[in-house]
């Protein structure tokens, strides 16, 4: 894998103390080979939040700073009706793997790293952007 992880102060098995509020998703990606964003799509759909909630809640995050290669593909974040993505502290930075099975996902802001398996992956991916892993070139 091209990623540069550095796992200072890490514990061996993270906790699932994120608490993810809010009844919608403001999912953004990156438009440009910098640090630029633009939002994808915001899903309202109630049943599709909650399945995302659950699966992040099931995340076993590995307690550590990360520093990776290039910017995350896409971000995204759980928003009241009238909360902007600007507004939110709890931001997920989303990367695809090179292999493009798998997705890993960084909080910057509470030191929180995960890889997610390729079952979990393609289902987050698909919920989060419409598209399938697989089907990425």
């Amino acid at each position: 894998m091209i990623l540069s992880i550095l796992m200072a102060s890490c514990s061996k098995e993270g906790s699932n103390e994120v608490k993810n509020e809010g009844d919608k998703i403001i999912v953004q990606n990156r438009s440009g080979k910098n640090d630029e964003y633009e939002q994808l799509r915001e899903i309202t759909d109630k049943a599709s939040v909650e399945i995302v909630k659950d699966i992040l809640d099931n995340i076993r995050w590995v307690n550590a700073k990360v520093s990776m290669v290039h910017p995350a593909e896409y971000k995204f974040c759980f928003a009241g009706k009238n909360e902007k993505f600007q507004s939110i502290t709890l931001i997920y930075e989303l990367w695809i793997s090179p292999n493009k099975d798998k997705v890993e996902l960084v909080i910057d802001s509470e030191s929180k790293y995960v890889q997610l398996d390729k079952n979990k992956s393609q289902r987050l991916f698909k919920l989060l952007t419409g598209e399938s892993l697989s089907g990425l070139k």
